[in-house]
């Protein structure tokens, strides 16, 4: 049993509040960024003239520049302090949304993107870490609600927000909408944060081959798991290639973190249990948050062909139930040990999963309805304790490096999590097609009498010859939509299952407690 640290730091005054928000603003914007193109590639693929295979790196430079830069914002907090580096995160930030709206071409696009991505990248790990030094321990639930809100709320209505301006104006808006929410962020950061000094004379000590390896480590790896499903994984050479660099510069960081004195990124914060476990539990949330947000859009799209709009209402059910279960989170946690509270919150999400399986083609809103309100319930209740039970045992000194692999863990949930139930959705689609193809018997009475009727009803438009064939693709596009629809309900319920195994590892936690001075761990 070790004391945490004595809860003396004064809670924040107005001037705090308001530079704390800006700051959870600027967080909002950048995650947002992540998603809100998602629903709109193909309005900037004609805008921007770019390839099929060219306009995915719009996406995909952001995530790899991301990924990259969240483990060093730690060190770059502590050598030219949070104000700096946030004013300056969220001014470049700002201009590069103005420069991706304004692209040219695809090249242009993609350099803008990826430094919107490194900017935006710095914004996210450096919020989490100041609720850990800007507020006493007694608050820092509270805070992680409000920040956890903002991490779950703004993938989830990122690709519909993007898909409904790209309708209604045009592409550009989704980065023009920075422009003064960025503009705020910067005065808001330079006048009234004032967490911590710049020390640069870290400077002298910089770890470049520390930055190097991690990332040529982290790049190589977001693209095999942006590229790899398009490139049939491993039959490609580069997919191939840059697995085996991945891999290669990973060693290489690992050995030179814990053998220098200064390294770019301090692993060391994985000595601690609960942080370790914590970096599980936020991969785990992250695959879960952002593979839900995609699959559940794609299937309403690909089955019912429902628009921007019409999507958007489905998912503002997780959107409204995540809103009301804040203040419920905030009330559990001074309640109750926020290990069962994980445990609460973790099995409503599986069980949210669960019952998004099982749905039918012709399943409407009020079907999907309790599966959206059971895990927009579950967002907070998973999100709050593990982020205190994660961050909250370590000392202030360590907090600012663990907020960047924390955070890094979250995304590369997302991202292994996308690739691998890609995968899984494009193989297991074909499989069940084939299995149906293959049980459809031509000389069933059901289906002959359904052919027939199909023939009989467009032979009153074409030849006789031409409706048999039409009837015939029906029946086929029938059996296709049915794989897509199984295909889909194995899928959630394959991420209940992880979210209902994950439940045995909470039990390893040490228990934390916040309402005094101390906590045990």
């Amino acid at each position: 049993m070790t004391d945490l640290r004595v809860d003396d730091v004064p809670a924040p005054n107005r001037e705090q509040w308001i530079g704390f928000m800006g700051l959870v603003f600027g967080m909002f914007m950048a995650v947002l960024d992540i998603q809100i193109v998602a629903s709109s590639i193909a309005q900037i693929q004609a805008g921007i003239s770019a390839s099929t295979d060219e306009v995915t790196w719009v996406q995909t430079s952001y995530l790899i520049a991301e990924v990259i830069i969240i483990p060093l914002t730690g060190w770059l907090a502590r050598v030219f302090s949070t104000r700096y580096i946030y004013f300056t995160a969220a001014f470049g930030f700002t201009i590069m949304s103005v420069a991706a709206a304004c692209a040219w071409d695809i090249n242009s696009m993609i350099i803008f993107r990826a430094l919107q991505g490194i900017f935006g990248g710095i914004m996210i790990p450096t919020t989490f870490s100041v609720v850990y030094t800007m507020f006493p321990k007694r608050m820092q639930p509270l805070m992680t609600v409000v920040i956890g809100s903002v991490v779950t709320m703004a993938p989830t209505i990122g690709p519909v927000l993007g898909g409904y301006l790209t309708e209604v104006f045009s592409w550009h808006v989704l980065f023009l909408i920075n422009i003064v929410p960025g503009i705020l962020v910067c005065l808001t950061t330079w006048v009234y944060v004032h967490v911590d000094q710049p020390h640069l004379e870290l400077l002298k000590k910089i770890d470049f081959l520390g930055i190097v390896y991690i990332a040529l480590c982290l790049g190589s790896l977001q693209y095999v798991l942006e590229e790899g499903v398009r490139d049939q994984w491993f039959e490609s050479k580069v997919i191939r290639n840059m697995s085996i660099v991945s891999l290669l510069a990973g060693i290489l960081f690992v050995r030179r973190s814990l053998t220098i004195e200064s390294p770019a990124v301090d692993i060391k914060a994985f000595q601690n249990t609960n942080f370790r476990l914590g970096c599980i539990f936020s991969f785990i949330i992250g695959c879960g948050l952002y593979v839900m947000v995609y699959l559940l859009p794609l299937e309403l799209s690909l089955i019912q062909g429902l628009s921007s709009y019409q999507i958007g209402l489905y998912v503002s059910v997780v959107g409204v139930f995540q809103f009301m279960s804040a203040p419920i989170a905030a009330k559990l946690s001074k309640v109750m040990d926020l290990r069962l509270m994980m445990v609460l919150g973790f099995g409503l999400f599986g069980l949210g999963c669960h019952l998004n399986g099982g749905q039918t083609a012709d399943s409407g809103f009020w079907d999907f309805f309790p599966a959206q309100a059971v895990r927009g319930l579950s967002m907070m209740l998973c999100f709050m304790p593990i982020n205190t039970l994660a961050l909250g045992t370590l000392p202030v000194s360590e907090v600012a490096n663990a907020s960047g692999l924390y955070n890094l863990m979250r995304n590369l949930g997302g991202a292994i999590g996308l690739a691998v139930f890609n995968t899984f959705l494009s193989n297991w689609q074909k499989e069940k097609y084939s299995v149906l193809r293959e049980n459809i018997d031509l000389t069933n009475n059901q289906v002959v009498s359904f052919i027939d009727n199909i023939t009989d009803y467009l032979s009153s438009f074409s030849h006789l010859a031409d409706a048999n064939l039409s009837a015939l693709k029906i029946l086929q596009d029938l059996a296709m939509r049915e794989a897509i629809v199984m295909t889909f309900d194995d899928l959630y319920w394959l991420m209940g299952a992880i979210f209902f195994v994950s439940l045995c590892i909470i039990p390893f936690m040490k228990k934390v407690e916040f309402g005094g001075q101390t906590a045990g761990h």
